[in-house]
């Protein structure tokens, strides 16, 4: 079965974020001062061929931990929609 799949990546609590605190900083500048919070992070989409939805987040995570993310930095979200 293929599944459809989002996996968000971003930096955990705590751990610096300076291309966020790059976007906040200018937000006021922009009109957009009641806006805080922003942490940045990255999206990819991608399709796994797993045969139930378990495995398949055995695998994504799998992938996650080997090369889209550094689990002791970030934090990973993984969404599965089945096709």
């Amino acid at each position: 079965m293929i599944f459809e799949a989002m996996v968000e990546i971003r930096t955990r609590p705590g751990i610096s974020d300076p291309e966020g605190a790059t976007i906040e900083s200018a937000l006021p500048r922009l009109g957009f001062g009641e806006v805080s919070g922003v942490r940045v992070g990255k999206a990819i989409r991608l399709s796994v061929d797993a045969p139930d939805e378990a495995g398949a987040r055995r695998r994504l995570a799998s992938l996650c931990d080997a090369l889209l993310a550094n689990p002791v930095m970030e934090d990973v979200e993984i969404t599965l929609m089945a096709d």
